[in-house]
């Protein structure tokens, strides 16, 4: 019987969704599993573009589908719902990176033009993307990254309300194919932010100058110059401070996707990890049956579960976001960084079980362990979206304020806010409902319950002990602040899901054992911070806590774990 935590090919049915957008899901699983495991792997090891795929994608309308807005659709499936575009994000993570890559660069290439009012380009992508196209999105540079302030893409006027781009861009995926690039830049005769601009290349322009690959990888993640390049009026997606906004405001919406692919590369990791592991014979024994076996595996299972569980959550909120409600700006983050580390914990985890079979190149293992890496990495770093949350952190935990319930939002809606978000600033002014009603509501389980005890010590922390002023400075000092703080988010929006959902009561009380020895090592490396008061010390192995042991619970939930051996194989 195959676990309804886990997506499973042999059974997925996505009986959520309105009739279109279950045949497309379906219609992408089949695809896959037709091509075959061998095929899968060949292409991944052979660096082969993903021609194919996008000519499937093509013919079924699948990207014109799921990323045109109503505001700008041909037909009434048509819409922008993060929903299923996370439901897809899933499948192409759990067949392979480089399909959701392109598909997540063309996300983000689209993020600025459906912020802009320049109708002519808003037509110009959807009939892009009906023909089939993919996008790129032209922020970063080889000097700066993604320090948009420091940008070397120039933009001089032409005298005719346009302008002459010059200059190179660096990191950017889909850039040798994408029939609509959005490019950011700064115009040579206004000074400051109010010389940004945000405006549509097109790749194969005899002005657009692609210089290679940056990776070894089918992702082409391309570095490109454009030289004398024509930029008209109706190029032109914003100007000015609009133009900073639209920039972090794409990433909000599309560096979402982070998460999700992340769970379905572990997913698809897990079945091949757990029947190889349960097949395998060591001293004439299966390996599960190894006590410290069962324990990695079970660890990276309700891991795993808590991935998909925040997640999902996290979708409600950004699709009932609004001027008034901007939980989604920590959520987002928390996607980023959070749900991805725990992926590589997973994987991690799973390796440590199947060693040397993990490096073999017959296996979609050898690939997961490698492309889990950089999905922490896709959006700055870890530190960055640390720093971002600590931005959260009071407010979150001793300053509630009240909101109405958000309800689970699979309904067949267009997401119109996430590009309508406006000024990208105030991020210290955001309210959030309280977090503790959360955890109430599951106070009866014993390591919810012991979790709790951290959690409120970490409002005590923030009130009586939080960092000085001089303090504030170190950095790392404040990630280890931030770490702690995650785990309290991360277990809210996992408590919140988990009523919707009715999860089984054994599952969430192993999972929030292992976030007890989270909490507690990340307490542990607080007290050993350079700069760490004896105040600090002293809170932080005060905060130091044991999980409540219960054999008969982690036996019932190694048994769901051990169901998973053949439980999905990929065809040959």
């Amino acid at each position: 019987m195959a676990d309804p935590l886990l997506f499973n090919p042999r059974t997925y049915d996505p009986a959520q969704f309105d009739p279109e957008t279950r045949r497309l899901l379906r219609a992408t699983v089949d695809w896959f599993e037709d091509r075959g495991k061998r095929r899968l792997i060949e292409d991944y090891r052979s660096r082969a573009w993903l021609a194919d795929f996008l000519a499937f994608a093509a013919k079924e309308g699948l990207f014109a589908t799921f990323l045109t807005p109503a505001s700008a659709a041909g037909n009434k499936d048509q819409r922008w719902d993060t929903a299923r575009i996370a439901a897809l994000n899933e499948i192409f993570g759990f067949y392979g990176l480089d399909y959701w890559y392109a598909w997540q660069v063309t996300i983000l290439g689209l993020g600025p033009v459906w912020q802009s009012d320049n109708t002519a380009a808003r037509t110009r992508a959807a009939e892009l993307l009906t023909q089939g196209e993919v996008f790129a999105f032209g922020l970063s540079e080889k000097t700066h990254g993604a320090d948009i302030y420091s940008t070397d893409m120039l933009l001089t006027p032409d005298g005719n309300g346009g302008f002459t781009a010059e200059g190179s861009k660096y990191y950017i995926g889909n850039g040798n194919a994408a029939g609509l690039v959005s490019v950011f830049g700064r115009r040579t005769d206004i000074e400051g932010p109010d010389g940004y601009v945000f405006f549509a290349a097109d790749s194969r322009h005899p002005a657009y100058q692609l210089v290679k690959n940056v990776v070894d990888s089918s992702k082409y993640v391309s570095e490109f110059r454009l030289e004398n390049y024509p930029v008209g009026p109706e190029d032109v997606l914003h100007t000015g401070r609009a133009a900073f906004d639209a920039a972090l405001n794409t990433v909000n919406v599309g560096k979402f996707n982070l998460c999700t692919a992340s769970i379905g590369i572990c997913e698809h990791a897990m079945y091949e990890a757990v029947t190889h592991a349960h097949n395998r014979i060591l001293y004439g024994r299966p390996v599960t049956a190894f006590p410290h076996v069962r324990r990695e595996l079970a660890d990276a299972y309700v891991r795993l579960v808590g991935m998909k569980l925040f997640s999902d959550r996290a979708v409600d909120y950004f699709r009932s976001a609004s001027p008034d409600d901007r939980r989604y700006l920590l959520f987002n983050p928390m996607t980023k960084m959070k749900v991805t580390t725990e992926g590589e914990k997973v994987i991690d985890l799973m390796w440590d079980v199947i060693a040397a079979k993990g490096f073999e190149k017959d296996t979609y293992f050898a690939q997961a362990a490698v492309e889990i890496r950089g999905l922490p990495k896709l959006e700055g770093t870890v530190h960055v979206n640390l720093a971002l949350i600590l931005k959260f952190m009071r407010n979150h935990l001793l300053n509630p304020a009240e909101f109405a319930h958000v309800p689970t939002r699979l309904d067949a809606a267009d997401d119109t806010f996430l590009f309508e978000q406006g000024p990208a600033r105030g991020l210290g002014s955001v309210r959030f409902h309280d977090w503790r009603p959360a955890y109430d509501a599951f106070a009866g389980v014993p390591n919810v319950a012991r979790f709790r005890e951290q959690a409120d010590a970490l409002c005590e922390f923030v009130a009586t002990a939080a960092p000085d002023e001089e303090q504030s400075r170190d950095l790392d000092l404040l990630l280890a602040v931030g770490q702690l703080f995650a785990l309290v988010v991360h277990g809210q929006l996992i408590l919140e899901q988990a009523r919707l959902t009715g999860l089984d009561e054994d599952v969430l009380d192993e999972l929030f054992s292992v976030l007890v020895r989270d909490f507690s090592a990340f307490a542990v490396d607080l007290h050993g911070k350079d700069s760490a008061t004896a105040d600090q010390q002293r809170w932080a192995l005060g905060a130091v806590r044991r999980p409540v042991i219960d054999e008969a619970r982690s036996g019932r939930v190694w048994e769901r774990v051990e169901a998973l051996a053949g439980a999905y194989e990929m065809a040959p």
